[in-house]
This record gives C-alpha cells, sequence and structure tokens, in this order.
C-alpha cells in the first residue's frame, strides 16, 4: 500500500505539491496570455482616425450623386447608364467601380474586423484607386474639343480617396 506520495518520501512537504501543480497552472495561464497577445498584435486600433474615414467614405457615397462626367452623375458611370453622347470610356467607369470597392466597402469591413493585414490590403488598394481616379480625371480633360471633361464629383472622388489612402497607411504603418 502507497500512503506516501513521492514528494513526502523525499522529504518534502506537502505544500510543495501545490507548487508542482501552480506551476502547470501557471504554463497554462502563459499560453493563453501569449495567445492573447498574439491575437492583440494582427489588430488595429485606428482611434480618431476611424471617424475621419468614415466621414471621408460617407463623402465618396455622396459624390455618386453629383456630376462626374458632363451631366452624367457617378451612380450612372458606376451601372453604365451615362448618355452614350459623352462617350465615357472605360478609365472613369474603373475608377468608380475600384472606389465604391476598395473605398467604402473594404474600408468598411477593415474597420469592423480591425485587421491588421486587411488595413494594409484596403491601404494599397486605396493607393492604387487614387492613382486610377487622377488618370480618369486627366483622359477626360484630354477629350477631343466639345466633349465634357471632368465634373466636379469625379475630382471630388479622387481626393477622396486620397484622403483614405493616406489615412489607412497611417494606421498600417502604425502597428508597433
Amino acid at each position: 500500500m502507497r500512503l506516501l506520495s513521492d514528494n513526502a518520501r523525499a522529504g518534502k512537504l506537502p505544500e510543495e505539491d501545490a507548487v508542482v501543480d501552480q506551476s502547470g497552472e501557471q504554463q497554462r495561464f502563459r499560453a493563453d496570455l501569449s495567445r492573447a497577445e498574439r491575437d492583440m498584435s494582427r489588430r488595429i486600433d485606428p482611434g480618431g482616425r476611424a471617424l475621419v474615414i468614415t466621414g471621408v467614405m460617407l463623402v465618396l457615397v455622396l459624390t455618386a450623386i453629383l456630376p462626374w462626367v458632363g451631366g452624367a452623375s457617378g451612380w450612372q458611370v458606376v451601372s453604365g447608364q451615362a448618355d452614350p453622347a459623352l462617350e465615357i470610356k472605360l478609365l472613369p467607369r474603373l475608377f468608380s467601380i475600384n472606389a465604391i470597392v476598395a473605398g467604402v466597402l473594404l474600408g468598411a469591413l477593415t474597420l469592423v474586423t480591425r485587421r491588421w493585414a486587411l488595413s494594409w490590403v484596403t491601404a494599397m488598394a486605396c493607393s492604387v484607386v487614387t492613382v486610377e481616379g487622377v488618370i480618369a480625371i486627366w483622359s477626360r480633360q484630354t477629350v477631343p474639343q466639345g466633349q465634357a471633361g471632368p465634373a466636379i464629383g469625379l475630382v471630388l472622388a479622387a481626393i477622396a480617396m486620397a484622403v483614405l489612402a493616406s489615412q489607412w497607411l497611417r494606421i498600417a504603418w502604425s502597428r508597433p
């Protein structure tokens, strides 16, 4: 019959058994703490920039009702329902679709999930779409005489995308 534990036979006190049990508990605690730390390191805290980003996203959505090319509003350019006489080519339409996807949808997803990797994707996408916007404006400024150039909605959308790109880049770079 075994009445004494191995620790008791070795001359150790019963409290030392509790210390051994606590070290296993401490290891589990440390593992949980490490896991929580890894999870937190993958997250961003946009802070006050979240309000700026949300406001700029609202401006980007509101540019859809403003004229982009001639008398065609942004939603008409996106949906392809603009007057064919305006001859809106690929670049303004591509910019409008990508501005909605990168600026509004991807930005909202990043704000909701607060993932650091997604903030980089959003920053890069907004940067590329900003360049597309500048090229779309340029392409409408170089049209033949008599055709409509870029309107205020297209210019505001490109500016909004530039602001979004800069804000997302700041957030992505802010991770320690």
